[in-house]
């Protein structure tokens, strides 16, 4: 683990015509190759779709992290998930959707030999990007997943240590980063940045930043990372988001949207976790994270996990509604709160924890229509501002609330830092699991290859590898 980490940190810092009578047999109508860009586009929207989904059928993080709960069909809620089959619709989206499209699109971008080579560049290192980002979301989900054989001809593949994978992802990462810069050729199938691999290469150091963080109570080089990351160029903005823009007609709207309008499903209210924590606070995001507030303004929560009235608890915030609605992959408030905890842990990454801590507060509660008077009256609470005696609370808590509509970041922070403490699920009886167990169909088709994930501890409340304290 270490010898991977420190090389990825180096290289951080270093970074005609022809009478061809086969076309006849050609169906022109349905190509057997299509242009690497809608493959890439395509991989964008699927991976995006699925992070911003609340979908139960296929992304219950948003309820696992205890922001929502269930009003009438609480399985969900109650961590039930193996009768949608949760679990293995997220294998396919991520893996034979997303994961395959980056995979085809690099092998058509390596074989077009006409292709500049600053967007044959350009174009590999942004599609390891996503490669990376992907499977980080994978193993903070599972755990061991399919890796060094996931994608290739073996119908079969071996689960890699799911730490192990992390390692390599950095050094993927790291030298993606030293490829990008300039045009990258793509234009509007770039659907993140418009053709700019100069942000890619921010977004490229900030994901280096998030792993670095996310390892750092288990590795012990995870600080030269960090740190190489942010002298590399990490987000200094909002402006330098990665965020999908959707549009206002189906089938490029959000997917909220689509959960929560066009599906005429009326079954999502403020989890009482979320509410209680919001109100204690006096949240300046309560009105737009939620409606139907109560005449003290703060939002009604359901008990978790338990059957409870819609109309008598508060919904989701209009502004979920709006198919329009842009959805983060990663955001400026994450990487300052990744900063926050990383000189918190005494890293030299420039700025104080506190300075970063409350540039995140301060640009969530912007992010949501408040103003920055707002967050300064919001942070001089004395339960709010920072106290490097409590940092790791004060970095869960906010985080947690920052993430709203990032279900699965906010579970993964809830995870990493203890904080808040999570209610036991009326039904279930437990507090959420700390990872999601393996579909039934890879036992049913890969079966002695799942056996063998995580020494055979396949229990949803064994831990990640990260997940360490």
């Amino acid at each position: 683990m270490k010898k991977i980490f420190t090389a990825a940190a180096a290289a951080l810092v270093i970074a005609s015509c022809t009478s061809d009578l086969s076309s006849l047999n050609v169906n022109s109508k349905a190509p057997e190759q299509v242009p690497a860009g809608a493959l890439i586009a395509n991989a964008t929207v699927s991976l995006t779709d699925y992070m911003t989904s609340v979908n139960v059928n296929l992304n219950n993080f948003i309820l696992w992290s205890q922001h929502w709960t269930q009003t009438t069909y609480t399985d969900e809620s109650n961590f039930n998930f193996d009768g949608r089959d949760v679990n293995g619709n997220t294998f396919d989206v991520l893996y034979a959707t997303v994961l395959r499209d980056l995979s085809d699109a690099a092998k058509f971008i390596e074989a077009d030999d006409k292709m500049l080579a600053e967007h044959k560049r350009n174009q590999l290192a942004l599609i390891e990007v996503m490669n990376v980002y992907t499977y980080s979301v994978l193993v903070d989900i599972f755990g061991d997943v399919p890796y060094s054989e996931a994608i290739g001809d073996d119908v079969t593949p071996k689960y890699d240590n799911d730490g192990e994978i992390y390692n390599d992802l950095v050094a993927r990462l790291l030298a993606a980063h030293g490829n990008l810069g300039g045009d990258n050729g793509l234009g509007s199938y770039d659907l993140l940045y418009g053709g700019d691999a100069d942000m890619w290469k921010k977004f490229a150091a900030s994901m280096a930043l998030k792993l670095a963080v996310r390892a750092a109570d288990v590795n012990t080089q995870a600080a030269a990372v960090a740190q190489a990351a942010v002298a590399a160029g990490v987000f200094t903005s909002s402006a330098d988001a990665a965020v999908l823009h959707y549009t206002a007609s189906p089938p490029n709207t959000n997917p909220l949207w689509d959960d929560l309008v066009q599906s005429g499903r009326a079954d999502f209210c403020a989890a009482n976790t979320f509410a209680d924590i919001l109100n204690d606070l006096n949240d300046p995001r309560r009105g737009t994270y939620f409606r139907n507030l109560d005449a003290d303004g703060d939002v009604i929560g359901a008990p978790y996990g338990l059957a409870s009235s819609y109309a008598l608890n508060s919904q989701p915030g209009d502004a979920l509604e709006d198919p329009t609605l842009g959805s983060a992959l990663m955001d400026y408030a994450e990487v300052e709160f990744l900063l926050a905890d990383a000189a918190a842990r005494g890293w030299s990454v420039g700025g104080s924890a506190a300075d970063h801590y409350n540039a995140a507060v301060t640009a969530s509660i912007e992010g949501w229509g408040g103003s920055s008077t707002d967050a300064a009256d919001y942070l001089a609470q004395t339960s709010v501002a920072w106290d490097a005696t409590m940092w790791k609370e004060r970095i869960g808590v906010q985080k947690w609330i920052a993430m709203y509509t990032r279900g699965n970041e906010a579970w993964a922070t809830q995870r990493q830092y203890d904080y808040p403490a999570m209610n036991v699920a009326e039904e279930a009886q437990t507090v959420t699991p700390y990872r999601m167990s393996y579909g039934i169909d890879e036992y049913s088709l890969n079966g002695s290859n799942v056996a063998a994930a995580r020494g055979g501890n396949d229990d949803t409340f064994s831990k990640v590898f990260w997940d360490a304290n």
